[in-house]
């Protein structure tokens, strides 16, 4: 695969290229260098992701393979598709708690104690997470630990214990961030935003007190959604490191061939109905700056589509590229209203995902602020992209690409993600040849058939006092509360943050 010539800002390639032209050349005295960087000639780069194997266990389940022999180590991926979002509300609250049990609860044949001593014996070191969509761990052991390591890793996996005393503690902390949760303006604003688009999808949920009851978060309860999850036909492997596949095998084959299938299949990811009443929504706090969030839904998803790629470089230019986007450009250095604001434009695989803003402002500009938002916004169809800053954002984009494998781990986590997410094979190849393909008019054009101002969602986390009046220059003015949005059915809580399926922007 061969990524652009031109060489972006920060990349190390520009530096290397310099040094290449200072060196003398050999029997001839050093001169001066005269040289313009617009004269410099720098190759293009041919980079090449190193192979990764694929094979498959006795038990069905699929191990992408790396050999590393850098370093004496030996690092272990594991995927579980599937996560509390595969089930109705009653299982949030296990499903949240499921990877930290795995870590801190204990093995049936382990107490909790006795768990992190062996992982401090052998010096492994792991970890465990989740969402909506995926269960993951990770364990990385010396060579010389290898055998015992992966013993213990897959036990975990397999065998937990979901100790009582450790899920009480787990239960008093999350109880705890319950009660905080509207004391960060930031997270309460992206929590609300997706309550109001996504509503009693689990994109919408955020953790409540009853999630936490016991009779929701017990043993038992965990248990039951462990036998869903955790089992063969929902992982997949990834290793990487110092030993050969037959060595690998061997022990997977040893620790897993016996795993027992599912209780039953995963559900199917529930149908999201993404979509709120455009308007103004505030949510009223003591606080000095407000926080804006502003977008509306957007129906295109991470694919083969090539407004995909257009939409990748557009949102790039508009306000996702740092210092050089658009929408920075117009906030903080010509109307020094905000320090920061960035675009969104959110892919996900399998539902709609979200088109616009967000910024941090002081009180007395958050009408400004939005309005200058919006008119940014409108100017990816009024005033197009130039071919030059398409072409820039290719390179910088490309350029930033080979960074995703940087290291053998992080190629085989993608190889994951990729598999896991339904992407084809060849994914990478596409995704690179899809963004080279982009041009100004196609910028254009998926800004012209997707942007929708008049639909945009307006959520405004901030002083009522100073803001309602006027806000009412925007539109009618709707005041929500965390409290009265649990209180009403129709309108579900909602997790801290943008859907967790996201294009993956500059990291394919």
């Amino acid at each position: 695969m061969r990524t652009s010539r031109r060489r972006s800002r920060g990349t190390p390639y520009l530096g290397l290229g310099l040094v290449v032209g200072m060196v003398a050349a050999p029997g001839r005295a050093q001169e001066p260098i005269r040289t313009t960087l617009a004269e410099l000639e720098i190759p293009e780069l041919d980079f090449r992701p190193p192979a990764v194997s694929e094979h498959r266990l006795s038990n069905g389940v699929t191990v992408f393979f790396l050999p590393d022999s850098t370093l004496p180590l030996v690092g272990f991926q594991a995927r579980f598709s599937g996560g509390w979002g595969r089930f109705d509300r009653g299982r949030y609250g296990a499903g949240t708690a499921l990877p930290t049990l795995l870590r801190r609860g204990g093995t049936l044949a382990r107490e909790p104690d006795s768990v992190s001593h062996a992982l401090e014996y052998l010096a492994l070191q792991t970890t465990f997470g989740g969402s909506g969509e995926s269960v993951t761990s990770t364990m990385n052991t010396l060579t010389e630990h290898l055998d015992e390591a992966v013993a213990l890793w897959t036990e975990m996996l397999r065998e937990p214990r979901f100790d009582a005393s450790e899920l009480a503690l787990w239960r008093d902390r999350e109880l705890e961030a319950v009660r905080r949760r509207s004391d960060d303006p930031g997270r309460l604003a992206f929590s609300e935003f997706n309550r109001l688009l996504y509503g009693d999808h689990p994109v919408g949920w955020e953790m409540r007190e009853e999630d936490l009851s016991e009779a929701r978060l017990n043993p038992e309860a965990m248990h039951w959604i462990h036998s869903r999850i955790l089992c063969p036909e929902n992982l997949l492997l990834g290793v990487v490191g110092d030993a050969s596949w037959d060595e690998i095998e061997r022990l997977l084959e040893r620790e897993t061939a016996d795993w027992a299938s599912c209780v039953e299949p995963l559900p199917d990811p529930p149908r999201a109905d993404v979509g709120a009443p455009p308007g103004v929504y505030l949510i009223p706090k003591a606080v000095n700056q407000s926080v804006v969030v502003l977008a509306h839904p957007v129906e295109l998803r991470q694919g083969d589509d090539p407004d995909y790629f257009a939409a990748q470089i557009g949102n790039s230019i508009l306000g996702a590229g740092g210092f050089s986007s658009r929408l920075l450009g117009r906030v903080r250095t010509e109307e020094g209203l905000a320090y920061g604001a960035s675009s969104i434009w959110t892919t996900p695989r399998r539902y709609d995902g979200l088109l616009g803003a967000t910024t941090r402002t002081r009180t007395d500009a958050t009408v400004e602020v939005i309005e200058v938002i919006q008119e940014t916004l409108r100017s990816m169809t009024e005033d197009p992209a130039s071919p030059e800053d398409v072409r820039a954002a290719v390179d910088e984009w490309v350029n930033g690409w080979v960074f995703n494998f940087e290291s053998p781990s992080r190629i085989v986590t993608r190889m994951i993600a990729y598999r896991a997410s339904g992407l084809s094979d060849d994914w990478l190849e596409r995704y690179l040849a899809g963004i080279q393909a982009v041009d100004a008019p196609a910028v254009e054009s998926v800004y012209r058939r997707y942007l929708r101002t008049e639909e945009l969602v307006i959520l405004v986390v901030g002083d009522e006092e100073a803001l309602r009046g006027p806000l009412e220059a925007l539109g009618p003015v709707i005041l929500l509360s965390p409290e009265s949005a649990e209180a009403d059915p129709a309108q579900d809580e909602s997790p801290p943050a943008f859907p967790p399926l996201q294009g993956l922007g500059s990291s394919p």
